[in-house]
């Protein structure tokens, strides 16, 4: 970094208030120009710059642009440190730029917050047919054994099956583990995963309504943690990845089922996705900056979709992640 572009790449009230927004979380240009009330070849005019002078890394992901914070915790060289310590101090300092940044994440929240809800009518719409509509993207059975073999072969001890839908992957990992939690947030999606999994012991079987963003679990109480074909429902992936890191113990183990980065723009407004797939560089990415060591990643080529599976065991210590300040 050097000095010249950065000042004048934050000598720009818009630009400033982006790398705000971008402290928090990864953003796609489009919610930032919804934000800030700017045509969206405005705003990535803005992103260019800021990207230009390192502040900011920029990630294509089909037809969508996504930014994120370039001068992040343990990641940003001294200039770009010094950079985000001087945003900070502004917003506590200066009270108008404060209330714009307060207002620019609510704006934001109350965006997401949408978005979300229309994600949930979908559920709600199509619970009863969620295992077909698995199916179209991805034969399960090469999947499951691919999971079961990724995991090993020893007990999984406390399982949480995070976005459990129809409760299938609860259900194959079930003999295996000493306890299954499943959480969805989905309250039909529950009712189906409930009469899945009846013939389970109620005693080992938990089933909870919850957000993967906010995991109603306390820190260290799971051995295993299962994120099958829900993580590119997340808005914010470190966030829910984070949260997965904090209810693991040291030493627990991670298994992501996802697709492949893809350019399907249908499943976004058809099926509610958030994100086209991971690259293996980004969900690498991903799990460290949670705290988890990961594995060589599996491929399961299909068509048109690839699905991956990334492994992950969790350190002694958490690693500095990003807290989202847009939750509603």
């Amino acid at each position: 970094m050097q000095i010249d572009p950065t000042l004048r790449a934050l000598a720009d009230p818009t630009r400033l208030r982006i790398m705000r927004l971008l402290a928090a979380m990864e953003l796609a240009v489009g919610e930032l120009a919804q934000v800030l009330g700017q045509s969206q070849p405005r705003v990535s005019r803005h992103a260019r710059i800021l990207c230009d002078a390192g502040l900011a890394e920029r990630r294509k992901e089909g037809s969508w642009v996504f930014l994120r914070s370039a001068i992040g915790p343990g990641r940003a060289p001294p200039l770009g440190a010094a950079a985000a310590h001087l945003l900070t101090i502004a917003e506590e300092s200066d009270a108008q730029f404060a209330a714009r940044c307060s207002e620019d994440r609510r704006h934001l929240a109350a965006i997401r917050a949408a978005r979300e809800a229309s994600a949930a009518s979908y559920f709600a719409r199509h619970a009863a047919e969620w295992d077909h509509l698995r199916g179209l993207h991805s034969p399960d059975a090469p999947v499951e054994a691919a999971l079961q073999h990724a995991l090993g072969s020893e007990s999984l001890g406390a399982l949480l099956d995070v976005g459990t839908g129809t409760g299938r992957i609860a259900q194959l990992l079930a003999p295996r583990a000493a306890q299954v939690t499943a959480l969805d947030n989905s309250p039909e999606m529950l009712r189906l995963a409930r009469a899945r999994l009846q013939h389970l012991d109620s005693g080992s079987l938990e089933l909870v309504q919850g957000d993967f963003t906010a995991l109603p679990f306390a820190d260290g109480r799971f051995d295993t943690m299962v994120f099958h074909q829900v993580l590119h429902y997340a808005q914010a992936p470190e966030q829910a990845l984070a949260e997965a890191a904090r209810v693991t113990r040291p030493g627990g183990t991670i298994a992501v089922v996802d697709f492949a980065a893809h350019d399907r723009e249908e499943l976004r407004s058809q099926h509610a996705h958030a994100r086209l797939g991971f690259s293996d560089e980004q969900m690498l990415a991903l799990l460290s900056e949670a705290g988890f060591t990961a594995a060589p990643p599996a491929a399961l080529p299909g068509t048109p979709l690839t699905v991956k599976i990334w492994t992950g065991q969790r350190g002694n210590a958490l690693a500095p992640v990003r807290a989202s300040k847009t939750a509603a």
